[in-house]
């Protein structure tokens, strides 16, 4: 059985939008070319670092959920500590409490979305 991963990342601020979206397209590769199946994506843009990080203060944050076996996971991480654009990750597992949350937290941002073209009007 395949368990389900949350994994957000953090890119250097250096890049251009264009490497941006292209270090991000390698790792759903590397992810799909593994059997893992992609179940959400979330790119958060540029944001403040809580802390500098390789004397930066900002980065590129994306966030992917996907299905995958555990061994993936070292796979994936040894990918980002060889990659110099990746200046921080994190994988968590999630529980079926987890899963139900971002389905739920989806869901419902899925109807907000229209409620809100809706007052602009």
């Amino acid at each position: 059985m395949l368990n389900q991963y949350e994994t957000v990342f953090i890119l250097t601020p250096v890049l251009s939008d264009e490497q941006m979206k292209e270090t991000v397209r390698k790792y759903q590769d590397l992810l799909k070319s593994k059997g893992a199946e992609i179940v959400y994506e979330e790119h958060w843009g540029m944001r403040k670092l809580a802390y500098p990080i390789q004397k930066k203060s900002t980065g590129f944050y994306h966030l992917i959920e996907y299905k995958a076996e555990g061994e993936l996971i070292f796979e994936i991480e040894l990918a980002f500590k060889r990659d110099e654009r990746v200046m921080r990750f994190l994988t968590v597992k999630l529980d079926k409490h987890a899963i139900a949350y971002n389905e739920k937290k989806r869901a419902k941002a899925k109807d907000e979305v229209p409620v809100k073209e809706e007052q602009i009007n």
